[in-house]
């Protein structure tokens, strides 16, 4: 029996326990044996409403499958098969044979310990088990009937059967209440002793974990400094990325879509990162150093390991850390005084119930090497106290060696070697790429939906706010560049939320809220004791920052000595009257290790975390500074660009002019610059608070020169300019070459808005492969309904591939007769959702979440290109032999319930698998010889079971693949026909010497 099966038995008994009390009760003894299923159709009246139950009932059953699937995966390992079926097999009987009534429930205070005790004292233990079938008998049970009795008291007859019990009780009450205190023993006052009571307060200890740890502040409100709504932790995490601090890179496993060999969106185009996700890196250490930049996520991924943790909800590489107690230790809590002994450890998460903590219960934790210890913050105290942290831990560590623990810190407060001495694994948190980027807004935006109400718009809305901030990222590269971490993320997805979908014109008022953030009011808020404690004000230490971002900018340099960064700091402190007695290299050390701005690249050097943070500081130091001169010598070097273009909406009137009229100046007397130069000025208009006539006149001229746009750097610099640029558009593309059409309908897509959108229907009369191709990418910029009707619904679409990136565009897609391609980029389930659409001949989905089915695709008869790239089992793939013109098939292999009888047209022609394992048989490609292109990948390195049928493929000429064994390949005889062909190898293991994969007539690359 798998864990998959075992879970879904056990949530359907649990369920199905349920059921009775919500369906009326007691049963009949005939109905004992009935199904789910049945006992509602024989208890609920009507079709719908018994649909309606069903439904409820199986949410019921997968909220149990997902609880225990992870576990049982673990578990299951030490057992055979004849004993898993055993055991579950006495679960379910022991839960048939119980009394689970309501009384029952009621005689046990809805305790789930208490009605435990009771069912094992009257159902007879199970026989012929294991002593290690036996204690995942008892834990399988205990968990059964936790679930259960939380299920129960959540029903609304439940409630209603509870009011009557609870009158019932009332009339002895007072005699009950008085007995009870007269049995408490004096030592109840105290912590209890002994450890038959450690289960107990374990389990309500996680509970407590479970729920108070599980919650994050999403966004603050603007109108004061009140706590914002709090979701979810569990649903608003989203997976970082690490780097081993020691110089080593771990070989990254790729994600699917990585894979694919066409990628060309935003969201996956940001590189592979040199890094592992962490919680890979976190796998492979019992010990580690977490070191991270401000705002990096250093304290959420303790808290989220701490909850996980709690509920033994850790899977794949993480699973064995299953069954651990989190401790978690916040460091800036014991600022001035020793870091906690284990009995205190638990204060600062766990205060109201330490009270009760049996004595000695977190040493015995430790010393089972049972704990999981995260201490967080080492950089939140002051430099004498974390010398005192790394003796506490050193001392702590050597009495529990058996302990995992995990450290955070701040670079500045902690090096690499910091605990290397008691041997601590150190990794670094990376910034986040693309991808990562785009996974964060979805995830931030699936946990706002939690808030319901208590949002700044309709929940129905947020699928379109999400996608235009993707929108808006994916045009906009310095938000992406900006937003690396996930605090700037978080304040990008907040700051887009409240504004009802709209970012700041530019980006002045992004910088300005990120700086003020991260330099001062973050540490403020939190009460670090380091921030509390200093005398430098948020003004004070944003002067000494431009002053140093100007020195780097002014040198064309983005990092500088750690030396000659405090002769600097100290220079300028002296012209501070205010701060007498402060010194350089102080008031440097303070802003390294608490700005949250400035960082340490190598030993004694120093930079900004940013270069645009740099260019913002250095901007603003030149408009403070009255520096526009430099600034209009050096407008026409890129290095140069962004610091212009921000020093503009820091200037004031007098200083605009000059900045702008002498860029014009030189653009009219320097040809080879001209180009460069007038762009730089209408990229000004972005950050420009207002500007003189004159001014505007001359910046609308140098415009004029500028249209039409021509290069793909063109649009996004002219939609800077806003909606008065429409009116200098042509409302017909017939004159212009077709690139300046295509760049035209980028440039009035990224301006956005209804006079957009009118204009935009004025072009889709154009029948230029390239104008049409933009008109199809701009729908993604505009309402998609509104769109659909203005402007595709005109357009011809048959050689053309349609994307759809968010829910509400396939709805509207249906109205285009002439739609037969068609992108889904959003995660997506709904198959059914495509039968309204017109016959389509490609279809590509690259997120296809786990459980959905692919029956509807039998709509679709015409398919001749499918890409389906499912995240978790998918059922209906019988389907895919009904498509007898699919000629391009693009699977998950390990998502598809039964890979052997995968049944597939014989015309196929090009076949691309992803996601082999070594169990993974493909010997089902023998029957389709019709293939000449097939591309293999694996997650893991392995040689996957019946490659040798690739030899029975008599048209194969191509043959691409990606992390195979190509050692155990060389058992393989005649991996591919005779006849001449190609094979590519990337990222595979390669045998020692590679000249031995050779082939007659075969052309090898390798990468």
């Amino acid at each position: 029996m798998s864990a998959e099966a075992a879970a879904l038995r056990l949530g359907t008994t649990v369920a199905k326990a349920a059921a009775d009390i919500w369906l009326g009760g007691r049963r009949r003894r005939q109905e004992r044996q009935l199904s789910l299923t049945e006992l509602v159709r024989l208890r609920v009246p009507g079709l719908r409403l018994q649909r309606s139950v069903e439904r409820q009932f199986g949410q019921i059953i997968d909220a149990v499958f997902d609880r225990l699937e992870p576990y049982l995966g673990h578990e299951f390992r030490g057992l055979d098969e004849s004993g898993r079926q055993a055991v579950i097999d006495a679960v379910c009987d022991t839960f048939a044979r119980a009394d689970l009534s309501d009384e029952a429930v009621f005689a046990a205070d809805a305790n789930p310990a208490e009605l435990i005790r009771r069912i094992t004292g009257s159902v007879p233990a199970p026989a012929g088990l294991s002593e290690a079938e036996i204690r995942l008998y008892e834990m399988l049970f205990a968990e059964c009937v936790e679930y259960y009795v939380r299920i129960v008291r959540s029903l609304p007859v439940f409630e209603e059967r509870a009011a009557a019990e609870l009158l019932a009780r009332t009339a002895t009450l007072g005699t009950e209440v008085a007995r009870i205190l007269e049995r408490l023993p004096d030592r109840s006052l105290l912590a209890p002793d002994g450890t038959d009571r450690d289960t107990a307060f374990r389990r309500r200890y996680l509970e407590l974990i479970s729920r108070d740890l599980d919650e994050v502040e999403l966004f603050r409100r603007t109108s004061d400094r009140a706590a914002g709504p709090r979701v979810r932790l569990s649903v608003a995490y989203v997976s970082l990325r690490a780097t081993g601090d020691d110089g080593s890179r771990r070989r990254t496993v790729r994600s699917l879509s990585r894979l694919r060999p066409d990628m060309s969106d935003w969201e996956e185009a940001g590189g592979e990162s040199s890094g592992v996700r962490v919680e890979t890196g976190l796998s492979g250490a019992s010990r580690v150093l977490l070191r991270g930049e401000a705002g990096s996520g250093k304290t959420t991924l303790l808290r989220w390991l701490a909850v996980t943790a709690a509920r033994g909800a850790f899977c794949g590489e993480l699973a064995d850390w299953n069954g651990l107690t989190p401790v978690l230790v916040k460091l800036r809590e014991y600022s001035g005084r020793t870091p906690p002994a284990p009995d205190a450890m638990l204060d600062g998460v766990a205060g109201p119930i330490t009270g009760i903590m049996p004595k000695g219960w977190v040493e015995r934790q430790l010393d089972s090497g049972r704990a999981l210890l995260l201490i967080d913050g080492v950089d939140e105290l002051l430099d004498r106290e974390r010398r005192a942290v790394r003796d506490w831990l050193r001392k702590l560590l050597a009495a529990y060696d058996g302990v995992r623990v995990v450290v955070t810190s701040r670079p500045a407060a902690a090096g690499a070697d910091w605990l290397r001495g008691e041997d601590f694994t150190a990794m670094h948190l990376d910034r986040m790429n693309p991808p990562d980027l785009a996974a964060f807004v979805r995830q931030w935006h699936q946990a706002v939906r939690e808030l319901g109400e208590d949002l700044p718009c309709a929940v129905d809305d947020l699928p379109l706010y999400e996608q235009s901030l993707l929108t808006n990222l994916k045009d906009r590269p310095h938000l992406q560049s900006l937003a690396g971490t996930p605090l700037l993320a978080a304040m990008l997805c907040a700051m887009h939320l409240n504004r009802g979908r709209q970012l700041p014109r530019d980006r002045m008022e992004l910088y300005r809220n990120a700086l003020h953030t991260l330099v001062h009011d973050r540490d403020a808020d939190r009460n670090v004791p380091s921030a509390v404690d200093s005398k430098l004000s948020l003004s004070d230490k944003l002067v000494i920052l431009r002053d140093l971002a100007w020195r780097l900018s002014d040198n064309n340099r983005s990092e500088i000595s750690v030396e000659q960064a405090a002769v600097h700091v100290g220079g300028k402190l002296r012209a501070m009257r205010h701060l007498d007695g402060l010194e350089g290299g102080e008031v440097l050390d303070r802003l390294r290790h608490r700005s949250g701005i400035l960082r340490s690249p190598a030993e004694a050097r120093l930079d900004f975390v940013h270069r645009t943070f740099q260019e913002y500081l250095a901007s603003s130091e030149a408009a403070e500074e009255d520096r526009m001169g430099n600034l209009v010598e050096r407008a026409h070097l890129d290095l140069w660009r962004e610091t212009v273009i921000m020093a503009a909406g820091h200037a004031n009137a007098r200083q605009r002019e000059e900045l702008l009229g002498g860029i014009l100046d030189r653009a009219d007397r320097e040809p080879r610059h001209a180009r460069t130069l007038r762009l730089l000025a209408a990229s000004c208009q972005e950050t420009l608070p207002e500007v003189s006539d004159g001014l505007a006149g001359r910046l609308e001229d140098a415009v004029s020169h500028l249209l039409p746009a021509r290069r793909p750097t063109d649009p996004p610099a002219l939609a800077a300019v806003g909606s008065s640029l429409l009116r200098r558009l042509p409302g017909s593309l017939g004159e212009l070459t077709e690139k300046a059409a295509a760049q035209t309908v980028r440039t009035v897509a990224l301006i956005g808005g209804e006079e957009a959108l009118g204009l935009l229907a004025g072009y889709a009369g154009d029948e230029r492969h390239s104008v049409r191709s933009e008109l199809v990418a701009a729908w993604q910029y505009f309402d998609a309904d509104s769109y659909a009707d203005a402007v595709l619904s005109a357009l011809p679409l048959e050689d053309l591939a349609v994307r759809v990136t968010y829910s509400a565009q396939l709805p509207a897609a249906a109205r285009l007769p002439s739609l037969s391609r068609l992108e889904i980029t959003y995660p997506f389930a709904d198959f059914t959702e495509l039968e309204r659409l017109p016959p389509l001949d490609a279809l590509e989905v690259e997120h296809i979440r786990g459980g959905a089915d692919l029956s509807p695709l039998a709509a679709h008869p015409n398919l001749s290109v499918l890409s389906l790239l499912s995240y978790g089992p998918v059922a209906g793939q019988h389907v895919l032999h009904d498509l007898d013109k699919l000629v391009n098939l693009r699977i998950v292999l390990e998502d598809l319930p039964d890979v052997r009888n995968l049944a597939l047209t014989p015309d196929l022609r090009y076949l691309s698998m992803f996601g082999a394992e070594p169990t993974t048989d493909l010997a089902f490609v023998a029957d389709h010889p019709g293939i000449t292109y097939l591309y293999l990948a694996a997650d893991e390195p392995c040689l996957p079971r019946g490659v040798a049928a690739l030899s029975t493929l008599p048209r194969l000429r191509a043959l691409d693949l990606y992390g195979i064994d190509m050692t155990q390949w060389l058992t393989i005889s005649s991996p591919l026909p005779p006849e001449e062909g190609t094979l590519r190898l990337t990222a595979c293991v390669m045998p020692d010497d590679p000249d031995v994969l050779l082939r007659p007539g075969v052309a090898v690359s390798i990468f």
